[in-house]
């Protein structure tokens, strides 16, 4: 079982505050703290979980600087067997289909049966990497998988999932593309240790001419989407507290309703 894994390198910005830099395309990521993105950290976990079920290998692939070998060596150090790192300044503004093409380029000449990818990125939300990457190499998908049921005889079995609580049961037939919800599994600790471990090893790095691809089919000529403007969404008005009895406050927010159109 041969298994590729994609992941991204992200800033966490949950509890930080944000400030849009001076492009007004982008956040400052100055001082951000930086980790695996949550969604390919799952998928690292279930390529590993295949591995130690099936045999094979991990191949893990990361877009992106320098400071991108530290997710590799994560990866790493949770059990993958080699790291793969695409890096060029002609990859920069790549939206999610070009990122989609370069990864393609770069996993068209491996050996692979299976290649998992996070549902999305914490960073932009887009979700289009996956699919697209599926199509881009002529290959079968399933979009948010949280179970890989058995892989048998070139086929696996796989759980999406739906809306309003429901799964879906897809049998399909291998290479073929998952994109890993969070909750299908839970991430191995990696230690200081473990990552020490695998300083060392090699992380191979490609570039735009490595894969063969020209200028414009990378970074945003070759997007198809562009952002133009990065902005914190208008503050609105607060909410507005009714007073009174019960009844009272029933003939207010009636009153509030009919007068927003709300109900006639």
């Amino acid at each position: 079982m041969e298994i590729i894994v994609c992941i991204k390198r992200v800033p966490k910005t949950a509890e930080a505050d944000l400030v849009i830099d001076k492009t007004e395309r982008d956040i400052e990521k100055e001082g951000l703290v930086f980790d695996i993105n949550e969604w390919d950290n799952y998928a690292v976990e279930e390529a590993i979980l295949l591995k130690e079920k099936y045999g094979g290998t991990v191949t893990a692939i990361s877009m992106g600087p320098e400071e991108v070998n530290e997710t590799l060596r994560r990866a790493l150090a949770m059990g993958a067997d080699q790291a793969i790192r695409l890096t060029d300044p002609g990859f920069e503004g790549s939206d999610g289909y070009a990122i989609a093409r370069v990864l393609s380029r770069a996993i068209n000449p491996l050996a692979y049966d299976l290649v998992l990818t996070g549902v999305q990125a914490e960073d932009d939300g887009y979700g289009q990497v996956g699919p697209t990457l599926a199509e881009l190499l002529g290959i079968r998908h399933v979009a948010i998988v949280n179970q890989i049921e058995g892989i048998e005889n070139g086929r696996a079995r796989v759980h999406r999932e739906l809306e309003g609580g429901l799964d879906e049961v897809i049998d399909l037939e291998l290479p073929a593309v998952l994109t890993i919800q969070t909750g299908i599994n839970e991430p191995r600790y990696v230690s200081i240790i473990g990552i020490r471990k695998v300083a060392q090893k090699e992380i191979k790095v490609l570039g735009l001419q490595d894969l063969g691809m020209k200028l414009e089919e990378a970074g945003e000529p070759g997007s198809m989407t562009v952002v133009e403007k990065v902005f914190f969404p208008p503050v609105g008005e607060g909410a507005q507290m009714l007073e009174g009895t019960m009844d009272e406050i029933s003939d207010k927010v009636i009153a509030i309703l009919k007068e927003k159109g709300g109900v006639a």
